[in-house]
């Protein structure tokens, strides 16, 4: 039995997906697999029979990475899964900002009791009035799973796109529509878009960007948008540039004391995957990569471990190594093999960063006296039977 804990409401249809094979009430500590949204894993201690975590989302500020990735625990997120949700989140954000609808919807309320309130709504009516979107320029920041789809849909409401990523990927390239201008400075959406929306993940690199420095290089009246992470848009320099007119709005999808009460700000609860739809994805999503690591051995949309993905097994054995990312390991493991008369029919090795993965399917299965050998290697982490 393999032993399923989730730290958060998981999705039915998702869980749906776990086999008779899979015991989903088990405790966080005897757990071989954790589900995970928004819990905050950063403090917790990890049993030794934890293999994997999958977080029914994108981000992973809630996990401890490099934690994980020494204990040989990889962690899986859904990226693209709550892309939708997400971008019709922009574009009401687009709409929100380019007409006071808020403003006009709260007025509203205030007049709700009059008799008069038709009469009243006409001669109030262009204090709440604003721009069309259509012909305005839109910078995307991150061509992603989110970006690309933001990009794709405000060139289909007639707005002059460019997007900008240097680490655009093949799949995304392919999946954009070829009226977005890709662009190669990040500076050139600065200085020409009307409206600015950041799809990026949360890195050093990327912390704060959106800061003094960029507000200069903007147009007046600049729309900011971020519905991705709350630390890439430095807080306090983008109140000052509300307070200047630098920046006509700011739609952000992470409310805190600071972003609530900021004057020019439109403040959404983190609503951007808060669908059904997304949060049924996500889960889908999240458990078959759960399946494919416990039953397979295989790894995909890992964010501490290499994608490694060699099907099903149809080999007597198969077994799979994590461990460090250094010279000799995998030539250690193979003599083992080699000493022992087991062929290796196929093999794959993956490298991260300071971490590596390696499957072999071997034509005999593996005994426990050779795992153990395997396992006394110097830079070996974790090893698995799979089969």
């Amino acid at each position: 039995m393999i032993n399923i804990n989730c730290l958060d409401k998981i999705a039915a249809i998702g869980l749906d997906g776990l086999t008779a094979d899979y015991n989903k009430a088990a405790s966080f500590e005897e757990a071989d697999a954790v589900l995970v949204r928004s819990a905050k894993m950063h403090d917790m201690e990890f049993g030794a029979n934890l293999k994997a975590i999958a977080r029914a989302g994108a981000g992973v500020n809630n996990i401890p990475l490099d934690k994980c990735a020494e204990e040989g625990i990889v962690v899986f997120n859904t990226p693209g899964a709550n892309a939708n949700g997400v971008k019709e989140m922009v574009i009401a954000g687009l709409l929100l900002a380019s007409r006071d609808i808020v403003g006009g919807i709260n007025w509203v309320q205030t007049v709700k009791d009059d008799e008069n309130i038709a009469a009243l709504a006409e001669k109030t009516k262009s204090k709440f009035g604003g721009t069309e979107i259509k012909g305005k320029k839109l910078g995307v920041i991150g061509l992603g799973a989110i970006g690309v789809i933001v990009a794709n849909a405000a060139v289909s409401l007639g707005m002059e796109v460019y997007g900008y990523d240097p680490f655009i990927s093949v799949k995304s390239a392919w999946s954009l529509s070829r009226g977005v201008k890709h662009i190669s400075a990040v500076e050139d959406i600065y200085k020409n878009c009307d409206f600015i929306t950041v799809h990026v993940p949360l890195m050093d690199s990327t912390k704060e960007n959106i800061n003094k420095e960029a507000f200069a290089m903007m147009k007046d009246g600049v729309v900011i948008l971020n519905f991705a992470r709350d630390l890439l848009v430095n807080e306090v320099e983008i109140g000052e540039a509300l307070a200047s007119g630098k920046v006509k709005r700011y739609v952000t999808d992470f409310p805190n004391t600071t972003t609530a009460g900021m004057p020019g700000t439109i403040v959404v609860p983190h609503l951007g995957a808060s669908t059904e739809e997304s949060e049924d994805n996500c889960a889908i999503m999240a458990v078959q990569e759960i399946r494919d690591y416990i039953e397979n051995g295989n790894i995909n949309n890992s964010v501490n471990y290499p994608s490694c993905d060699m099907g099903i097994c149809e080999k007597a054995g198969r077994i799979a190594v994590n461990h460090k990312n250094v010279p000799a390991v995998i030539s250690k493991i193979t003599s083992i093999f080699g000493q022992t008369a087991i062929n290796i029919s196929d093999m794959m090795n993956k490298s991260k960063n300071n971490y590596a993965y390696s499957l072999f399917d071997l034509d005999k299965a593996i005994t426990d006296d050779i795992v153990k050998e395997i396992r006394a290697i110097e830079g070996v982490i974790k090893v698995r039977v799979i089969k």
